[in-house]
């Protein structure tokens, strides 16, 4: 795994892998305003196949040996069976229920993370996933939420495969840059999602000149940009760091809603935010370690010498 040591470069890491759930964020509005209504399975295919091939268009590099099964696990686990569990949850839950279990992630991040490369989590980095989770649900959860025993399932699944899937990608090194890895797996998830897109919603619907540019900007930005600058994050800084990151998802979202679609922001949602970026912020592992007390070289006793090398 790459890392960054300086704080300057580990800053700048941060602030482009924050583009990544800024920009989903932003993709809820664009797909309720411009996209085919109850169709989340075919968008969610054209957002990855076409985009992914296209990337795979200008790098023409296949995978290799192990490497067409591990893009095809990674495909699924981050594209294609994540869709579809989210659009199970979607249709069964609340938006703000739905939002605020997935705001689970970072622990589930954290904890995989643990277990599989070894990167054990700091008690900031477990409280600011506790706080950014509170905010969360004072952002989007609205009362009166009724829990469907198997959207929270699909909810949770969500989450469980995307983390695993985003610790995947940190433990394994792709012999490949950045751009095509990310092709491969857009590929991978868009084939999953095709039958499935075409059993449960039928054949493709017409698209207008406002939907075409819908998907123009969820395949290029909110996807084939956001994923690979979510993938260079992971690569270069600890799962805790980019795990509280995403919690800014649900913060863009709601900041363009209200922008672009006159949605109702007061108190309540204001301290929810603040909740959020402070979770993020002192959660970060580079923050911890800077505030953790330097412990000076012992020093030999007096009257003795030092041992030389």
């Amino acid at each position: 795994m790459e890392t960054n040591s300086s704080p300057g470069r580990w800053g700048s890491t941060l602030l482009l892998t924050a583009v990544a759930p800024i920009a989903w964020g932003s993709g809820y509005y664009v797909t309720e305003t411009y996209l085919p209504p109850d169709r989340p399975l075919f968008g969610a295919m054209v957002r990855a196949l076409p985009f992914g091939l296209l990337l795979l268009a200008f790098r023409p590099q296949l995978p290799q040996g192990r490497w067409w099964w591990r893009a095809l696990l990674l495909g699924t686990l981050n594209v294609g069976a994540f869709f579809a569990l989210i659009f199970v949850a979607a249709y069964r839950l609340p938006g703000g229920l739905a939002a605020t279990l997935t705001a689970t992630a970072p622990v589930m991040m954290m904890l995989l993370a643990w277990g599989l490369i070894r990167e054990r989590p700091t008690v900031l980095s477990l409280a600011g996933a506790a706080i950014g989770f509170g905010g969360v649900a004072l952002l989007v959860l609205r009362g009166g939420a009724t829990p469907d025993p198997v959207g929270v399932a699909a909810s949770f699944a969500a989450v469980a495969m995307s983390s695993l899937g985003y610790i995947l990608v940190k433990r394994w090194t792709p012999p490949v840059d950045l751009i095509t890895f990310t092709g491969w797996q857009l590929v991978a998830g868009g084939l999953v999602l095709l039958p499935v897109a075409l059993v449960v919603e039928g054949a493709p619907p017409p698209l207008d000149l406002p939907a075409v540019g819908g998907f123009l900007y969820l395949g290029g930005v909110a996807t084939v940009l956001a994923n690979v600058l979510w993938f260079r994050g992971l690569r270069r800084l600890p799962a805790a760091a980019v795990s509280l990151v995403g919690l800014l998802n649900p913060v863009a979202g709601t900041l363009v809603g209200v922008a672009l679609a006159g949605e109702a922001f007061g108190a309540t949602q204001a301290l929810g935010m603040l909740l959020v970026l402070v979770g993020v912020v002192a959660g970060q592992p580079a923050l911890t370690a800077r505030l953790r007390p330097q412990v000076p070289p012992r020093q030999p006793a007096y009257g003795m010498k030092a041992p030389s090398l």
